[in-house]
């Protein structure tokens, strides 16, 4: 719940409003980083994905977030009323967390030339890449004295990670989003950056064949020796969301313990 991780409390968010979609237990990345603001005075809506209220429900009641609403963020009907309760129960809003993604499971494994269909590809680009879009629109519309966006991506839009695949494609697409949202909203004084974190406990990793393979070979092979933490990403959102971050826009931040900056393990070429 509340007290999942071990997260500093303050005021740093305190009167400050904002909406994170995609929390789906007390694993997932957009938890953390809900139960972060929260502890720093923020106040919360919930978006996330029809199915998913008996999980969701006791975490945000945990928080003492009010609204909470199930969307299909692919029924534009359905984002509408969305975002017409978030402003009917929020006003304004000062950030928005976008922490939604999928690809078919057969995409997410094998020969990514093989395994890719067009019904596959074009559902992962429109979940985990269009949403981001949308939601950035909507979310910007009620943000008229400025406001923070972010998102969250993986190393694999930058380098060939095995069974990643179609999403791999899909985060540098989200990553490029990210870009153009942050040139266009640059003028209303509206942020938008990317959390590129490492490989963690979550629903999304467990879908992935080699997910645990993953996290030890990420620790293994990172520079700090250790597992990407949740409170080292919801930190970084912090940062992001705050006004500690007010000049920090069109950034792709990587939050892996420094695995993405590794060429080569330690131990190549030990044993020539």
């Amino acid at each position: 719940m509340a007290d999942d991780y071990d997260l500093p409390r303050g005021d740093l968010m305190k009167g400050k409003k904002g909406v994170v979609i995609g929390v789906a237990n007390h694993q997932s990345i957009a938890w953390g980083i809900s139960a972060q603001l929260a502890a720093q005075g923020a106040e919360l809506a919930f978006l996330h994905l029809p199915g998913m209220e008996r999980r969701v429900q006791p975490l945000a009641d945990s928080l003492g977030v009010k609204t909470v609403v199930a969307v299909d963020a692919t029924d534009d009907a359905q984002m509408d009323a969305a975002f017409a309760a978030i402003e009917a129960s929020l006003g304004t809003i000062d950030f928005f967390v976008h922490s939604i993604a999928y690809a078919p499971r057969d995409e997410i494994k094998g020969s990514f030339v093989e395994n890719t269909t067009r019904a596959g590809f074009l559902q992962a680009m429109d979940i985990s890449v269009f949403s981001f879009v949308d939601c950035a629109k909507r979310a910007a519309r009620l943000m008229p004295n400025g406001g923070s966006i972010i998102c969250m991506t993986y190393l694999g839009s930058e380098r060939v990670i095995p069974n990643y695949n179609t999403m791999g494609v899909a985060k540098a697409g989200l990553e490029a989003a990210t870009r153009y949202a942050a040139r266009d909203l640059g003028p209303a004084k509206i942020r938008v950056n990317a959390i590129s974190a490492g490989a963690m406990r979550t629903l999304s990793l467990a879908g992935i064949a080699g997910g645990r393979e993953k996290l030890s070979q990420g620790r293994a092979m990172s520079a700090l020796k250790e597992d990407t933490s949740m409170e080292g990403v919801a930190g970084t959102a912090l940062w992001l969301l705050s006004d500690l971050g007010r000049s920090t826009t069109g950034e792709v931040v990587h939050v892996d313990a420094g695995f993405h900056m590794i060429g080569l393990p330690d131990d190549f070429g030990a044993d020539s």
